[in-house]
């Protein structure tokens, strides 16, 4: 024997006919998008020799896969191992008869039947789209001779049942202990867990250690969450609390030339600064769910995130007027948002913020003086207490703002969930969708809307961060159970 399979753990042989999606299933369910651990490939014959794949906690490893080579001539090795055994039923001693004695013309199904001679569970992976050959029925004889635990997967690609699924449904009823469907394109975090409950139903040997697994993937996703809604918790306070400032020579006091290029620059760097903030939340989160494919953006040097200059980021995310109102009521208006809930507060992008400098703030240039000055996304300007000669840009003025920022996270954290690691193509995490602040109940609102003053008047209030993360993980647990498909 070849030491696939240790009396200790739990081991499961993934078995099917080439290109069913055994790698993709497998990728998805153990979360690993790189090629070089597993690799998903339309290319028939791709896993050609058994890899073991193990679930570890702590150090200890509480259960095992083995992704095995396709079967190749299923009924020519059917017919050899029924006259290796001669009159009757085949059994699992004739199993390893085969794999002993098959020769290499068997070569993939000697190497696929290895593990299974050893103790190893059944994981058999079908495309119920393909029609129902005899090729496929003699895998399924071959599998039920092994006397296995076995459990039929119908890998439903795109999710889309073919016409032939309730046969396939029918004959793996009759030679497997159980049959479940699954999508490795698409599936969540709910599925994957039903999966691993699926085989702990077939194998009573080990229940009690599958029992334990099941728990520390509940508990490992816990802390996914909890983490994630630390990365969060600090991308708001980081971006609410940037300003960016220039200084202004006397040519800039006397020239309105250099006065607006000034504010365009500076304009340009606070946008960037936090488009570069929420690239790196983004990044952040991608890491603690284990992607690779999946990217921040493409191109970081031309990350726009957000797009406050585009009107469909306030319609669809954030709050509604009313709401609004009433956060900026509990928020006692001390958050210097400059909050006018009549004018609905639009942006109008970086050329309004040069305007509003090239206009009206020309009148407060004088002398050798200036203001602080506070530059808003709706071309105003406010006043800060106080002279120098420094122009700071500091958060937009409009009180949905934050909210506006929340929901593109969670909507960025929705599209990570949707994300399955069996597939290989790369993508750019996607912001598009409703967002979430809006039907959030309102003593959380009330709760966010007062740390966000904090935050905007650039003084964090450090008491209320343990109820803000605890209101950031339920958000995202809400999040996680919202699954459009």
């Amino acid at each position: 024997m070849s030491g696939w399979v240790s009396e200790e753990i739990p081991a499961f042989a993934v078995v099917g006919r080439v290109n069913m999606g055994k790698s993709a299933v497998l990728a998805t369910l153990l979360e690993i998008d790189d090629n070089e651990l597993i690799r998903v490939s339309a290319t028939p014959g791709e896993t050609t020799a058994c890899q073991v794949h193990r679930v570890v906690f702590n150090g200890r490893e509480c259960v095992r896969f083995i992704d095995t080579p396709g079967f190749s001539q299923p009924v020519e090795a059917m017919r050899e191992i029924q006259r290796l055994h001669g009159a009757g039923t085949p059994d699992i001693s004739t199993i390893r008869r085969f794999v002993a004695e098959g020769g290499e013309r068997f070569a993939d199904e000697k190497r696929l039947l290895e593990p299974l001679a050893e103790g190893a569970g059944v994981l058999y992976i079908v495309d119920p789209s393909r029609p129902l050959r005899d090729d496929f029925l003699a895998e399924m004889e071959i599998l039920r001779w092994t006397g296995r635990p076995r459990l039929a997967l119908l890998n439903r690609r795109e999710g889309s049942a073919g016409p032939d699924e309730d046969e396939w449904r029918s004959r793996l009823g009759a030679a497997f202990n159980l049959t479940r469907s699954f999508d490795a394109h698409h599936a969540r975090f709910d599925e994957r867990l039903r999966l691993l409950t699926a085989l702990l139903d077939i194998e009573e040997r080990h229940r009690s250690l599958l029992q334990e697994t099941i728990r520390l993937v509940n508990n490992e996703w816990d802390l996914r969450r909890e983490e994630a809604a630390e990365t969060i918790l600090g991308f708001l306070e980081e971006a609410l609390t940037l300003r960016v400032s220039a200084t202004l020579e006397e040519k800039d006091l006397s020239l309105p030339s250099r006065r607006e290029r000034k504010a365009a620059e500076l304009a340009k760097r606070y946008f960037g600064k936090l488009a570069a903030l929420e690239r790196d939340c983004s990044a952040k989160l991608l890491r603690i769910h284990r992607h690779h494919l999946l990217t921040a953006d493409a191109d970081p040097a031309t990350y726009q995130g957000i797009d406050l200059a585009h009107e469909e980021a306030w319609t669809k995310w954030g709050l509604g007027r009313t709401q609004l109102s009433l956060a900026a009521a509990i928020a006692g208006g001390a958050a210097g948002a400059g909050i006018d809930i009549a004018t609905g507060g639009l942006t109008h992008g970086v050329g309004a913020l040069v305007g509003a400098l090239g206009g009206g703030a020309v009148a407060w240039f004088k002398g050798g003086s200036l203001p602080d000055l506070r530059i808003d996304l709706r071309g105003g300007v406010k006043l800060a207490s106080g002279e120098g000669r420094s122009l700071v840009i500091g958060p937009p003025k409009n009180p949905n703002f934050p909210w506006v920022l929340l929901d593109g996270s969670l909507v960025r954290y929705r599209s990570m969930l949707a994300r399955a690691h069996g597939r290989r193509d790369p993508q750019q995490l996607e912001g598009g969708g409703p967002g979430f602040t809006r039907s959030f109940p309102t003593a959380r609102r009330n709760l966010l809307a007062k740390w966000f003053g904090s935050c905007l008047k650039g003084s964090p209030n450090r008491s209320m961060e343990p109820e803000v993360f605890d209101a950031l993980a339920e958000s995202l647990r809400e999040v996680a159970a919202d699954n459009p498909s």
